[in-house]
């Protein structure tokens, strides 16, 4: 070992302690990860804490976890990696909160400093020594290699800061394993421990508050437009309560599903390819978009074609654009935008409502909207009542998704995974309670609903949290029930079982004719469906159910949530195309010129 390096540990802490200490400050309650030879230090100092390591099998379930969970408790979540494969294991749940501006600090260990260039065990260095960190700089919003032991305070206090702060993300500290162990003074973390945990983030003056509401005002129809900035900035009721005030109809994006529950009277619904009609030809009609906390992504904007789901831009169309978000590189990203504003949502709502009440204390009240809203939702509601109540097995996906929403409460969190748990659950199923849907939008990560349900149930104890997943997504990472069973986590998994990437085989047969890679065939001696993951449960000690008939899966549901304990429903299921509305630009790459849908008919 290098001399000049350590103090005795009379005088301090290893640097491994006082990040221990450092999280217990800012009240960190559980960390994620898995062990390696590079943060054992870090384990030994939480072995003392009340800080919760939650192990698991696979650090791609560690960081899908701590996703969920940071969503769940509105602050950033932490994950401790190993170094090398355990850092990209762990990059895919990493990029997929990234994508999805989930705040998480990501702190891994790495070769001793006194070993860069000689290529130790497992170092990544085919084209830079010392390199590990840089496998993250696409998708964090920073990452830091710790070179000095004295340099640790101030960069895990930046860490944290600016994941939470702006548009919340990701970021990554990078620590050689020889630094955890070395001992050193408190003086540098006593020094930030003083510092403010949170930073004051923009509101909106009054004079752009008071042009805003007049345009909203005079325009014809207006329509609102959310995505999940109002739910990262835990804006819910302050979005609700103008929209009421001026009676603008509400629009959103997938992210944005949950943000103001879906039984409000101004709520339309998702936009875009999935969209229904009533959202897009509301949005196409809009003389005035007020957009907060949204993208104005592919999938919610009909690949921005026109005459689908916006007409911004569109030849001869006058729609204007009023958008606010805490990101100032996605104001005008897309489409061109009248008034930008750069401000946290919740601040600048608060403004906004004030100022609107002072100038138009009777607000508006847009009847007419409304009732056009009811009348659809009964209508949509009587078309789907068919598929809801069928009696057919395998299963509808339709009466899959009602049953589950007459056996969870209005306040259960679930968690979507890809495919018809995620697309049909934006277009048909009801989110009662902002923020207890937990998606995977801008990543689309397979595999995130399982674990994702793990943080979540961490993060909120106290509510019923399911997780609706295919087949394809379960079977990423059943090991994530082992976590589950250890902790006792009174969580139900329902397994939507097509036996086949469902959406991708529909994809594929409709422009392709054939399913080749998409479905799973399995052996012949195969139960139907493939493998039976109620008996994969019960292998972990889980309780699993495999439903045999339509009639069984309410009554199995309500037992499940009511035993508080880790449950997998295995559901057979048909492979039923999600209803479309909009458009997707890949149908046109697949089968250009030609009218075919995204699914065989």
């Amino acid at each position: 070992m290098p001399d000049g390096k350590t103090i005795s540990k009379l005088d301090g802490k290893t640097v491994a302690e006082h990040i221990v200490d450092a999280l217990e400050r800012r009240d960190v309650k559980h960390v994620f990860g898995l062990c390696g030879h590079t943060n054992i230090a870090v384990l030994a100092a939480l072995a003392d804490s009340p800080i919760d390591f939650i192990t698991v099998r696979h650090e791609q379930i560690a960081s899908h976890a701590a996703d969920a969970y940071a969503r769940v408790q509105g602050r950033a979540s932490v994950v401790l990696s190993h170094l090398s494969p355990g850092l990209t294991n762990c990059a895919t749940g990493v990029a997929n909160a990234a994508l999805d501006c989930i705040p998480m600090v990501v702190i891994a260990g790495d070769i001793p400093t006194h070993y860069y260039g000689k290529h130790p065990h497992q170092e990544v260095n085919l084209h830079a020594d010392a390199a590990q960190w840089e496998i993250y700089r696409p998708f964090v919003k920073r990452a830091w290699r710790v070179d000095r032991a004295d340099l640790m305070a101030e960069i895990l206090e930046k860490a944290f800061h600016l994941a939470e702060s702006g548009q919340p993300g990701p970021v990554l500290v990078n620590v050689p394993m020889d630094i955890f162990s070395e001992v050193i003074p408190s003086d540098s973390f006593d020094r930030v421990a003083k510092n403010t945990k949170a930073l004051v983030k923009p509101s909106l003056d009054d004079e752009t508050a008071a042009r805003i509401v007049s345009d909203l005002a005079a325009a014809r129809d207006p329509v609102a437009y959310i995505g999940g900035g109002i739910l990262l900035a835990q804006a819910s009721a302050e979005m609700e309560a103008f929209a009421e005030h001026m009676g603008l109809p509400i629009a959103h994006s997938l992210m944005g599903k949950g943000a103001v529950r879906d039984d409000h009277p101004l709520v339309m619904g998702m936009t875009g390819f999935w969209g229904t009609e009533l959202v897009n030809q509301t949005c196409l009609n809009a003389d005035c978009v007020f957009a907060v906390g949204t993208r104005f992504k592919e999938a919610d904007c009909s690949s921005w074609y026109p005459g689908y789901t916006f007409n911004i831009a569109a030849k001869g169309n006058d729609t204007k654009v009023i958008h606010i978000d805490i990101e100032p590189q996605e104001i005008g990203r897309n489409y061109p935008t009248e008034i930008g504003v750069v401000a946290d949502a919740k601040a600048a709502l608060r403004v906004l409502l004030r100022v609107a009440k002072d100038m138009y204390p009777k607000g508006f009240d847009r009847a007419e909207k409304k009732a056009e809203i009811a009348a659809f939702r009964e209508n949509f509601k009587a078309s789907n009542l068919e598929m809801q109540t069928s009696a057919a097995f395998p299963m509808m996906p339709e009466r899959i998704l009602a049953d589950t929403r007459k056996a969870l409460p209005r306040d259960a969190i679930i968690t979507t995974d890809v495919g018809w748990n995620k697309n049909g659950v934006g277009q048909q199923f009801d989110i009662l309670t902002p923020g207890s849907i937990l998606t995977p939008g801008g990543f689309a990560t397979m595999g995130f609903g399982p674990p994702g349900a793990i943080g979540a149930k961490l993060a909120a104890p106290d509510k019923v949290v399911l997780s609706l997943v295919g087949d394809g997504g379960f079977g990423q990472n059943p090991s994530m029930l082992a976590t589950a069973v250890e902790l006792n986590l009174g969580i139900v998994w329902l397994v939507m079982n097509n036996n086949a990437f469902g959406t991708i085989a529909g994809l594929q047969k409709a422009h392709y004719g054939l399913t080749y890679g998409t479905t799973f065939p399995g052996p012949p001696a195969a139960p139907t469906n493939g493998p039976c993951y109620a008996e994969i449960a019960r292998a972990y000690g889980a309780d699993g159910v495999r439903i045999r008939s339509a009639q069984e899966l309410l009554p199995a549901l309500e037992a499940a949530i009511g035993s508080g304990r880790p449950t997998v429903l295995d559901v057979p299921m048909i492979n039923n195309p999600t209803p479309t509305t909009g458009h997707w630009n890949i149908l046109d790459i697949y089968s250009p010129d030609k009218d075919v849908s995204h699914v065989s008919t």
